[in-house]
């Protein structure tokens, strides 16, 4: 006898929609069976005819920011956030907290912080900065999943950049360890903020072109072409990457490539002048470009898509100033019905989303437990009802700052109901999410 059933007309079972009955026993998922061939459980939870029961999100891109930035996030609210969104797995990011993740000694300091702390389960990233390089190793024995490198100033003083001869070195050491380097791609030299003028939106734009991602990833496919080391374009925003990435790809270099729901949702002729909230780098872009991420979503040109979930305080958002505000957008909680509205009007299925922010991120990251409801894995499940409509409020979002580039938008998707192994997320109970470690929990 199982723990729990979920009996539901609509189940994303690799790939399709299927009536099905869903089995947990002991946190992971026992069997899938017929819709009315129900298996035998103390609980039977039958879903609404509007709902259909998805595999918990797997994001593999968020800042928490605790400790010492903990006023922008901390791993209970970024956590709470998450679950309300459908996301049972989160990775932190290395930088933005104090100490960054790049050495064992500050890992240690961000597990300590997060301990007992987590509504989901959560994993790290190690940090690739020029002060650790030859040294990758101690930090990848620890745990971390992999590790974060910028090409380009990255915003915080005690997280530098590495240049273009030590991220072909750094790549090279990871190649050795069989570990996965994920890249911030722009090139600085060509950023001009000189082109920067106050709260004009396109002034911003234009102060960060397409050739500074085109750049960077150039000097990524190369490195890794020379390497052999496996690298992973993060949050990509510029369409016009694509065909250098599908080459490369093509020939046979190892490199993988995201972008995030606020590049799917928005587009430059629509961000007004002095909102910073809208605010990211790389920046949000046409709607012709737009419409080009998504063609390459839908041809299997982008891997997956993550949130980049980059919170702050409503006083770093503050100023109407582009070239002053704080850059990052806070969206873990509305990854999925964000990229759910914009891929029905686009015909998409779930199976398609399900794909790109579960199943696909974990798979990036060998997390081989979750991500797809199948019978072994981890019973991370969501109820969704694909149809509901809501109008975001940033004051009702569960992170720690009522600030969203969403605020005000309406939305089709909203998540119900959210089990982590097998058991529903919420406040009263307290958290039970675990920390990772690369190849199995803490």
């Amino acid at each position: 006898m199982g723990d729990l059933v979920i009996r539901a007309s609509r189940v994303v079972v690799g790939d399709a929609e299927v009536p099905a009955c869903v089995e947990v026993r002991g946190g992971r998922i026992a069997s899938v069976t017929a819709y009315d061939r129900v298996p035998s459980a103390p609980t039977v939870v039958t879903l609404g005819e509007d709902e259909v029961l998805l595999p918990g999100l797997v994001d593999t891109h968020v800042h928490v920011n605790e400790p010492g930035r903990t006023e922008w996030e901390g791993f209970a609210s970024a956590t709470r956030a998450a679950a309300a969104g459908g996301v049972t797995t989160i990775l932190d990011m290395p930088l933005n907290s104090i100490p960054p993740t790049t050495t064992v000694e500050a890992l240690e300091v961000k597990r300590a912080a997060a301990e007992g702390q987590c509504f989901v389960d959560v994993g790290f990233w190690g940090g690739a900065v020029p002060s650790n390089l030859g040294s990758l190793s101690s930090l990848h024995e620890a745990g971390v999943f992999g590790f974060k490198c910028f090409l380009l100033d990255s915003g915080v003083e005690e997280f530098p950049p590495l240049s273009s001869s030590e991220f072909s070195s750094a790549l090279a050491e990871t190649a050795g360890l069989g570990a996965l380097m994920i890249v911030h791609a722009e090139d600085g030299s060509l950023i001009d903020d000189s082109l920067l003028r106050g709260p004009t939106y396109a002034g911003f734009l234009a102060s960060r072109p397409r050739s500074a991602e085109e750049a960077a990833i150039s000097l990524v496919l190369s490195a890794a072409r020379a390497t052999g080391g496996r690298a992973h374009v993060v949050h990509l925003s510029d369409a016009d990457a694509v065909p250098l990435l599908r080459e490369a790809r093509s020939s046979g270099v190892p490199v993988t490539v995201e972008t995030c729901p606020h590049y799917l949702t928005f587009d430059a002729e629509s961000v007004p002048d002095g909102a910073t909230e809208m605010k990211c780098c790389p920046p949000i872009r046409e709607a012709a470009n737009r419409e080009a991420l998504w063609a390459a979503l839908a041809s299997g040109d982008i891997d997956v898509v993550v949130s980049d979930h980059s919170p702050c305080t409503a006083a770093l958002k503050a100023s109407p100033d582009f070239g002053v505000a704080w850059g990052g957008i806070a969206s873990v909680q509305l990854g999925l019905p964000a990229v759910w509205t914009g891929a029905r009007s686009r015909g998409c299925s779930l199976v398609d989303v399900v794909r790109w922010m579960a199943s696909g991120p974990a798979a990036l990251v060998g997390l081989s437990d979750r991500g797809s409801i199948a019978v072994g894995m981890q019973a991370d499940l969501v109820r969704f009802a694909p149809d509901a409509s809501f109008t975001v409020s940033a004051a009702a979002l569960r992170h720690r700052n009522a600030v969203s580039a969403y605020d005000g938008m309406p939305l089709v998707g909203e998540v119900r109901e959210t089990w982590l192994r097998g058991v529903p997320v919420a406040d009263e109970d307290g958290p039970r999410g675990r920390l990772l470690v690369r190849g199995g929990d803490s």
